[in-house]
């Protein structure tokens, strides 16, 4: 690469198959994987706020901006698309009160958390600009940040299943909906495959909408908010309110995020060839500072998406060019109140099927990072780092001190690191005889 800040992006003239993140290919398919990678997004980003109570539209806008101001951060070296996090959701809903059902009252209160979680993570990523990664990659090894993300899915179980026990229609409805991200999942290949989440929850949506608004069974699906939303119109931002007890919940977070943007940028190290090691400083701080922007617009906090490494390990197209094309798109998006009422006639049961399947596949995810890193179990450290965590986290325990508190996966998060912490020095085994 070279010495100025951003590189040149060289035009690949060459039959190679490789895109390296300095290299761009003609722009007509630059365009294309741009719009590939709003796709691969589209999903989470618009399922964590709808979980949350938060306007998507405003999420994708953010989403864009988020990625263009770590894209300038970095200095266009990380290729990475920044999107709604899932780490925020279940203390997000603590911290509001959020019911689960259409848009969350309490928004403000969560955004002067989600702001003051930013904070913390850009604070971190100035650390580990001036002195390095290593003292993290000591605190949180696989088995701490494995329990950790095995948590989060673990902890939001209870708010899927809550979510569609409302009637059996529901319920029946969300394991219809499981079933069709199961299909699409298994059955389907290339990037049909890549977006099952997606794929599967248009499926069970047009399903929902043939037995509802066609046969009449259940609470139809009403398209007017469609018809009367204006194609193009501003996103509506809100204001934050800095509450002690919110911002004392959502700041561990940070922790969590740190975990997740530095495995990310490990993987695409791996996948590129770049050692890109240099730069996650930044990438914490890019990613730091994209989660208090969003935060003041009153958006979810952010966080670079696994979804988008993967279709980056599909292509083998790296270009962080394609990252701030896919970024200026999402902006445009952001703009369409009528884009924004599409979303908000997905029905309950169908979204909380799929939250099923998405807060799996994240316990599920923190269950790989062990077997992926080989965290050996024989070894009673990691055992009972992992079991207390686990425990922690799905039983929701909480801790107060004071104004401070933590509910279960700010204290599942602390508690894993600390506890690897202590018992990290094994005890001095007795001499042979």
């Amino acid at each position: 690469m070279s010495d100025s800040y951003f590189p040149r992006w060289r035009a690949q003239t060459d039959a190679k198959t490789v895109v390296a993140p300095d290299e761009r290919l003609a722009w007509p398919q630059m365009f294309a994987m741009g719009v590939q990678h709003v796709v691969a997004m589209f999903g989470s980003t618009v399922l964590a706020p709808l979980l949350m109570g938060f306007d998507p539209n405003l999420c994708i806008f953010m989403s864009g901006i988020g990625t263009l101001l770590f894209f300038v951060v970095v200095g266009g070296r990380v290729p990475s698309y920044l999107g709604s996090s899932f780490a925020f959701i279940g203390l997000v809903i603590a911290a509001t009160g959020y019911s689960g059902h259409g848009a969350n009252p309490n928004i403000p209160v969560a955004l002067g958390g989600i702001i003051a979680c930013g904070v913390v993570y850009a604070l971190i990523g100035v650390l580990v600009s001036a002195i390095g990664t290593k003292w993290i990659e000591t605190l949180m090894p696989p088995v701490v940040t494995g329990a950790i993300v095995c948590v989060i899915g673990l902890n939001l179980a209870p708010i899927a299943v809550k979510g569609v026990s409302g009637s059996q229609f529901d319920s029946w409805m969300a394991l219809v909906t499981v079933l069709c991200v199961g299909g699409v999942a298994v059955f389907t290949r290339g990037m049909l495959q890549r977006l099952l989440i997606l794929v599967g929850l248009i499926i069970a949506y047009v399903i929902y909408a043939i037995v509802t608004n066609g046969m009449g069974l259940g609470k139809p699906i009403d398209f007017a908010i469609v018809g009367n939303a204006a194609w193009f119109g501003m996103p509506k931002f809100s204001a934050p309110v800095f509450d002690p007890h919110a911002m004392a919940l959502l700041v561990p977070i940070a922790v969590i995020l740190v975990a997740e943007n530095l495995g990310h940028i490990k993987a695409v190290s791996a996948m590129t060839g770049h050692n890109l090691d240099r730069y996650v400083g930044r990438a914490f701080i890019g990613d730091g500072l994209a989660t208090i922007v969003s935060g003041f617009a009153g958006g979810t906090g952010v966080t670079t998406y696994a979804e988008n490494i993967g279709v980056m390990a599909v292509t083998k197209i790296y270009s962080t060019l394609v990252f701030a094309i896919a970024a200026v798109i999402a902006l445009v998006l952001g703009f369409s109140p009528k884009f924004g009422a599409v979303i908000q006639t997905i029905p309950g049961p169908v979204l909380g099927g799929v939250s099923i399947v998405v807060f799996g596949l994240i316990a599920v995810t923190g269950a790989r990072i062990w077997v992926v890193n080989k965290v050996d179990f024989s070894d009673n450290r990691n055992l009972i780092v992992a079991a207390v965590t686990l425990v922690l986290g799905a039983g929701d325990f909480s801790l107060k001190l004071g104004n401070f508190g933590l509910g279960g996966i700010g204290t599942a998060t602390f508690g894993a690191i600390v506890l690897y912490a202590l018992l990290r020095k094994k005890p001095v085994q007795d001499a042979a005889v």
